[in-house]
């Protein structure tokens, strides 16, 4: 009867044509027993209660679905997910310093104040974790309080038993516990409300549940209250021992883990992931290492949302489920290489995530629930932090790795790189030889740099060189390897350390500064001509080594009387001041001492000795305030030939903490004043 007329009933033919029709049958579901066996995977992994709940509320929505359904395997692969992740999977400690200290010294050489730190900070994680475990039961009857008694100080607690919550309650004022074991059905004070007050004054403490009225109800019931397990009567002590062991690792990690995390902040080619994996075998973990460098986007880190096609889990938890555990060493490689710009800065999610006050409940987008991070132990690497946002870097202890010395690159080279670079290219000691001198002059002039990457590669170079002259004069014969062989074979060195002058002249001072290779030695170079009271400064300066030039001349024009110097001298004359190697850009404020020796020397007609440099900041009114990289600037110093050094008064005590090694036969001379470091500089 046309659109709106009555619904015509097909014929008998046509509904039986429609029945068979595949296309018009209903979607199969799944049946609720096909997911048992995932069912029971969720209850008996041992999850947290509120997982459980989330892995269950997941299969019945599983048995809802057509398996054909694109919406089936998203559910599937996100409860395998959920079911893969060590929630309760930890590996034991160990906190024993001599061990730890013999594998750092095993895989490196030097870094010694570096190494002092790291056994520190595991031997507060051990002392913290060193006393005596205490377990407080609680029980109405008095047989099961002495049989338990007895289970647990076997197992080397101390054991205090009570027969009520009332008296459970004044034991915890008098010692808390660790772990507290609690009958359910008690007079005066029972078990529920025993848990409210724990849960109230000792959040920390371990709580397990035991009742003889075990119910699913009743259990769900105490795990919302706030207890960590629970068991049925009559208790079956194999789980319970297993169960109060490993609440007590809980809170035991708990306590001594929540601290700073390290930072290890130094040049590329230190070590410093080196030394990651070093903690972690020494402290029996598992490790695995992040880089950040180019991260553009915090899902990487904390995932995509199940709504987005091909959304995964983050990194974060894909590298834990990886590792099996629940607590491993998670290396953070170069975190300021991490993108930061308008669109936002892909660190922020490692606020929370370092964070130990929050990262007890890290939510994951693709999981969607809380994971607790805070039994894993991280390390961020870094080579500046102050490329480091200002509340993450609050959040880190920062270890500084200081430059190699030419002296440990050497020893290094000898005794480490040497022999593994013969061996990766299949040569041995009995065929090829390398003497100390060719080594030496490998690291002094065929490398410039903190770490060792580069000596690697060279030392790389000279073993392919070396192979092929063995493939081609015959193995039989051995080969020594001497300075005039490596320069055969490798070339002219590269690098020439710069040396002092050989004479003292007149506007010309030595200044010591810092670069990402190390410390380096610079002249200043000054020239007085006529003109029109102009400053001229060339070399790549920065601009705040012009300002430093500026702030020089400035304090001699102020005090050109004290210096017998014509106060006039400015008014008809043009000034250039000039650093060499124009094509390296130069900057920061350390030079500002030397450019006023080199300006006083021009102008008083008395020479720099030649064996002095100078490193500080000057202020207006001559001031020497204290600048950084002085270690590196010492280590300069040494090996360009330079005698004395002149040091801004407040590095004092920052030399007192370098190494004999680098301080050598160096004269150091300590100066607050302008006065006294021309008095040293400047001849007669």
């Amino acid at each position: 009867m046309g659109w709106f007329g009555k619904k015509q009933t097909p014929a008998p033919e046509e509904a039986a044509s429609t029945a068979d029709d595949p296309r018009q049958a209903e979607p199969e579901t799944v049946s609720p027993s096909a997911h048992a066996d995932l069912r029971e995977r969720v209850e008996s992994a041992g999850l947290p209660p509120d997982i459980v709940e989330a892995g269950l509320a997941e299969c019945d929505r599983l048995d809802g679905l057509e398996p054909s359904a694109p919406e089936y395997s998203i559910s599937l692969n996100y409860l395998e997910f959920i079911l893969s992740l060590p929630w309760d999977k930890t590996t034991r400690d160990d906190l024993d310093i001599l061990r730890a200290e013999e594998v750092l010294n095993a895989r490196h050489y030097g870094l010694r104040r570096v190494k002092d730190r790291i056994l520190e900070f595991l031997a507060v994680k051990n002392l913290r974790g060193r006393h005596n475990p205490r377990i407080l039961l609680v029980d109405d009857e008095r047989i099961a309080r002495e049989n338990l008694t007895i289970v647990f100080e076997t197992d080397g607690f101390e054991v205090t038993a009570v027969g009520n919550g009332l008296e459970a309650v004044a034991a915890m004022e008098k010692e808390p516990a660790d772990v507290v074991v609690s009958d359910l059905k008690m007079e005066g004070m029972d078990g529920m409300e025993l848990l409210q007050v724990l849960r109230q004054r000792w959040p920390d403490t371990k709580v397990i549940m035991l009742t003889g009225y075990a119910t699913v109800k009743t259990a769900v019931a105490a795990m919302r209250q706030g207890a960590d397990q629970y068991l049925g009567k009559p208790v079956n002590l194999t789980r319970l021992r297993q169960y109060v062991s490993e609440l007590y690792e809980q809170s035991l990690r708990a306590q001594h883990l929540k601290g700073p995390v390290l930072c290890f902040s130094g040049p590329p080619g230190m070590g410093k992931t080196s030394i990651g994996k070093a903690i972690a075998e020494a402290m029996g973990r598992e490790f695995f290492r992040l880089s950040l460098a180019g991260l553009r986007d915090e899902a990487e880190l904390r995932g995509h949302r199940r709504t987005y096609v091909g959304a995964m889990p983050g990194r974060i938890l894909q590298g834990i489920r990886k590792a099996g555990s629940r607590n491993p060493v998670i290396m953070l490689d170069e975190v300021d290489k991490a993108v930061q710009n308008f669109q936002g800065d892909a660190t922020a999610v490692l606020l929370e995530m370092l964070d130990p006050e929050q990262n007890t409940a890290f939510v994951d987008h693709y999981l969607g629930l809380p994971f607790d991070l805070s039994a894993t132990l991280f390390i961020c690497t870094v080579n500046t932090v102050e490329r480091l946002p200002a509340p993450l870097r609050d959040r880190l202890e920062v270890i500084e790795f200081p430059s190699y010395t030419r002296q440990e690159k050497f020893r290094i080279a000898t005794e480490f790189l040497v022999p593994d670079q013969l061996a990766l290219h299949g040569l041995d000691e009995d065929l090829v030889s390398v003497a100390p001198q060719a080594v030496e002059l490998i690291v002094n002039d065929y490398t410039r740099e903190s770490g060792l990457r580069g000596l690697r590669q060279q030392l790389a170079a000279l073993s392919r060189k070396l192979a092929k002259h063995v493939l081609a004069e015959g193995r039989d014969r051995t080969v020594s390897v001497d300075p005039d062989t490596v320069v055969r074979l490798l070339g002219p060195p590269p690098f020439a350390a710069t040396a002092a002058q050989a004479q003292p002249k007149v506007g010309l001072a030595t200044s010591l500064v810092w670069t990402e290779n190390g410390g380096e030695i610079i002249f200043i170079e000054a020239a007085r001509m006529k003109g029109n009271k102009q400053l001229m400064l060339t070399g790549s300066l920065g601009e705040i080594l012009r300002e430093s030039a500026q702030t020089a001349l400035s304090y001699i024009r102020s005090h050109a009387e004290e210096y017998a110097i014509d106060p006039d001298f400015y008014e008809a004359s043009d000034i250039h001041v000039h650093i060499p190697a124009g094509a390296v850009s130069k900057e920061g404020p350390s030079a500002g001492v030397a450019i006023t020796i080199a300006l006083l020397s021009l102008l008083t007609g008395r020479p720099v000795r030649q064996d002095v440099a100078s490193t500080g900041e000057l202020s207006l009114l001559g001031e020497v305030l204290p600048v950084g990289g002085v270690r590196e600037k010492l280590m300069a110093a040494q090996s360009s030939g330079i005698s004395v050094v002149i040091l801004p008064q407040g590095c004092a005590s920052r030399v007192e903490t370098i190494e004999e090694e680098v301080r050598g036969d160096l004269d150091i001379r300590f100066v607050s004043t302008m006065d006294e470091a021309a008095e040293i500089a400047l001849g007669e």
